[in-house]
């Protein structure tokens, strides 16, 4: 035991959790009627390899993602659709962070 939390928790917290706390209707949940985003992946292999210096790394042991019924990884290849948009939860300010930082880097006052 690791100190990591039970699968089953890891997908409610990136799933229906989410969807709930952010009040995004018909997502979060695989059922009829609500949007297809869906991601396939091998437990055994998923790791997190961004980086504070390095904040765009792909994580691995993704398989297949679909988002909006589209699939945008293919055997963990991208296959460059974009279906999806971005969901900008409240501490958003319009391309800066809430405590006034860039988020393209420099300090209060880059950008």
């Amino acid at each position: 035991d690791e100190g990591l939390i039970p699968l089953e928790e890891a997908v409610r917290r990136l799933t229906s959790f989410p969807a709930h706390n952010l009040r995004i209707q018909e997502r979060g949940w695989l059922k009829p009627g609500y949007f297809a985003d869906v991601v396939v992946f091998d437990p055994a292999l998923v790791n997190a390899k961004a980086t504070y210096a390095e904040p765009h790394q792909y994580a691995t042991g993704m398989v297949h993602v679909f988002v909006n019924g589209t699939q945008v990884l293919r055997d963990g290849e991208h296959l460059g659709t974009l279906p999806g948009r971005v969901v900008r939860g409240p501490g958003w300010r319009g391309g800066r962070r809430a405590s006034g930082a860039s988020l393209r880097g420099g300090g209060a006052g880059g950008g």
